[in-house]
């Protein structure tokens, strides 16, 4: 099932429910899988939320790698954040198609940000009315 028009959430499968598991929490379960599959790495907290009935942001911690944080480390944020914006660009049907499993909503618009210094990430899906 979809969300409901409110943004409230509404069970995704049958499956699902009967493992007990809402919406949001299959929604950051698949993003840290790929970021696995991205990036060699996962996040160790992962949060999503519905911002209306519209929007869903997932927020992401602790995501970079070695390298990466040596990046970081150097001050190489733009580097930084230009390489995995490019991965997680060249790879947004891999994200959209997670939302539009999940919730039964055809993604509108998909943006993607990081704050190099904090290593928070977030997934910004804007979903068809």
């Amino acid at each position: 099932m979809a969300l409901t028009d409110h943004g409230d959430e509404a069970p995704v499968s049958d499956d699902a429910t009967e493992r007990g598991q809402s919406a949001t929490a299959q929604i950051s379960n698949e993003m840290v899988r790929l970021y696995k599959s991205l990036f060699g790495r996962g996040p160790t907290q992962t949060r999503t939320n519905f911002a209306g009935p519209d929007l869903i942001i997932v927020t992401l911690e602790d995501s970079l790698t070695p390298a990466e944080r040596t990046l970081a480390e150097m001050g190489e944020h733009q580097r930084l954040r230009d390489m995995r914006l490019l991965f997680q660009h060249a790879r947004k049907a891999d994200f959209c198609e997670v939302i539009e499993r999940l919730t039964g909503r055809r993604v509108r618009a998909f943006v993607s940000g990081i704050d190099t210094a904090e290593d928070v990430s977030c997934e910004v899906f804007y979903l068809e009315p």
